[in-house]
């Protein structure tokens, strides 16, 4: 495992961070002390999901949502959090050159060894897309000596065929019980994940928590590397 000290997240959504990375955080810091940032661009106000009994509503949702990142955020030990304030569901329709020179700005003031994001082309939602490809630009753009490096998180289920295999794959087993404390924290969103399990245990997966068990990433190289 390559040693990285800091680490910045940047993903769309409250959640995006903890079904993605939340055991890669804890191997970093165990591992290696490594500071952890967490920066997310919208407060998913835009969501489905509002609870089971429901706790919020479409009025409510964003400030929850928020307070559940926060919260997420904590079992995670996450050092800092930044809430970017853009629009859920418009991150496709802004111009990929001011989210990257929003999320270049950042970068800069953090100063991270390794960020970690979304695939700009294989990540399903549109915003996840559109965060990966400014998130690609803002690195890309930045003297090739200072880059930190890129980790992408592809979720389509053709990615390996596309790109091939990943090149990291983390089995975060030891902290799967923090990661699953981090995941109830968004408990406007928590169903989701029992759904998911369900279906795959009905599908007759081995292992139906094998989605959450691995985390998973492909290093990023520019043309000029």
């Amino acid at each position: 495992m390559k040693k990285f000290t800091h680490l910045l997240l940047i993903f769309p959504h409250p959640d995006d961070e903890t079904f993605s990375a939340a055991g890669t955080v804890q191997l970093y810091k165990n591992t290696y002390q490594a500071t952890i940032t967490c920066a997310s661009l919208t407060a998913g106000e835009m969501g489905r999901n509002f609870g089971t009994p429901p706790m919020a509503n479409r009025e409510t949702l964003a400030r929850i949502r928020k307070e559940e990142l926060e919260d997420a955020c904590r079992i995670m030990g996450v050092d800092r959090l930044h809430h970017l304030g853009f629009r859920d569901k418009t991150l496709e329709f802004e111009q990929t050159e001011f989210l990257a020179n929003t999320l270049l700005d950042l970068i800069e003031k953090e100063q991270p060894d390794l960020v970690i994001t979304f695939d700009p082309e294989l990540s399903i939602h549109p915003d996840h897309n559109a965060t990966g490809r400014a998130v690609v630009q803002a690195v890309g753009s930045m003297p090739k000596l200072a880059r930190p490096e890129l980790y992408t998180k592809a979720i389509t289920a053709d990615a390996a065929d596309i790109i091939g295999e990943p090149h990291i794959i983390y089995d975060i087993s030891d902290y799967m019980p923090l990661k699953k404390q981090a995941i109830e924290a968004h408990r406007s969103q928590a169903l989701e994940v029992n759904a998911i399990t369900k279906q795959k245990l009905k599908e007759g997966a081995d292992d139906p928590e094998a989605w959450i068990r691995y985390e998973q990433f492909w290093v990023h190289t520019f043309k000029d590397e």
